[in-house]
């Protein structure tokens, strides 16, 4: 038996798995012991009656959902707004780290850098609250709209403009630090790659392609399939507060459903029911993108 596999390697190496303990627990108390009240969504659920006394009613929740009117909207709007977002945004980080790591000024990349870095530090309550001002009646951005013939008078209020200011505002907030990881990547590309293809006569475009694009690939499919398993899960916060009774048939997502049937009309057992079947879509989109991944590149989480 080798000494360093098995029970003599965990022996080994115990300082490292004492240093796992937090985040087991962590994720033991807040991912897996939570996964005992997904039962509500089967059941009738009263809070008095606790779990196990309320009645078992099966999948009468989810049929609920399948056949209630809002379903189609919901269900379009939080794909709409997703995928959009995952389109949109996906490649713009990649696009700006070629182009910082190719600067030929150090300072105006440095620039840059901290100018596209600055907003993910901004809270999602300021980010909105910006929003509606820039885009007040009298706000620069509605009066910017107006030279492009767009009604400037309730932007924030038009329910076709919803999607556009949800995904493009997140795109201006993440972008510079999304970039991070994409850099770190490209500063591990050996220099002597460059050299070698600057002697056969490679133009930069080249170099990206045959280069600097390979080299991104791994990292980039990775975040590409964790971001699909997320693509149900538009976010409730910025959601919730960009959303007003002008732009709700374009802002109604599964995440502000879910808290408005279960929070605010105390329909517990049917706001759990919809959020499984989120999950569930969420689950499946992961691991069937994960797969086309692997076949299409090599690369992907498992």
């Amino acid at each position: 038996m080798k000494r360093n596999s098995g029970y003599f390697g965990i022996l080994k190496n115990y300082q490292l798995y004492f240093m796992l303990i937090p985040g087991a627990v962590y994720i033991f108390i807040f991912s897996y012991i939570p996964i005992y009240g997904v039962q509500i969504a089967f059941r009738d659920y009263m809070a008095y009656l606790g779990f196990f006394k309320s009645p078992w009613v099966g999948l009468e929740n989810f049929k609920r959902f399948f056949s209630s009117p809002d379903m189609e909207m919901i269900l379009y709007n939080t794909l709409f707004v997703s995928i959009y977002s995952l389109l949109a945004g996906f490649p713009i980080p990649i696009i700006l780290s070629l182009l910082l790591n190719y600067s030929p000024s150090a300072k105006l990349r440095k620039i840059v850098q901290n100018v596209t870095y600055a907003p993910h530090f901004i809270s999602v309550v300021v980010l909105v609250g910006i929003m509606f001002v820039f885009f007040s009646p009298t706000g620069a951005g509605s009066k910017i709209a107006s030279v492009f013939g767009i009604n400037s008078g309730l932007i924030m209020g038009t329910a076709n403009y919803f999607p556009h200011l949800f995904v493009w505002s997140g795109i201006w907030q993440s972008t510079g630090w999304n970039t991070i990881i994409y850099l770190a990547v490209l500063s591990g590309v050996d220099p002597e790659l460059h050299e070698a293809a600057i002697v056969d006569g490679a133009n930069i475009m080249q170099r990206i392609i045959n280069i600097d694009i390979p080299y991104l690939m791994p990292t980039a499919v990775i975040l590409l399939v964790l971001s699909t398993g997320n693509i149900m899960n538009v976010g409730f916060e910025k959601v919730f507060l960009m959303q007003n009774s002008l732009n709700i048939m374009r802002s109604e997502v599964i995440s502000t459903y879910v808290y408005k049937m279960g929070l605010l009309n105390s329909d517990f057992s049917y706001a759990a029911a919809v959020g499984l079947f989120n999950n569930v879509i969420n689950l499946v989109m992961l691991v069937a993108v994960n797969q086309t991944a692997k076949k299409l590149s090599g690369y992907g989480l498992w």
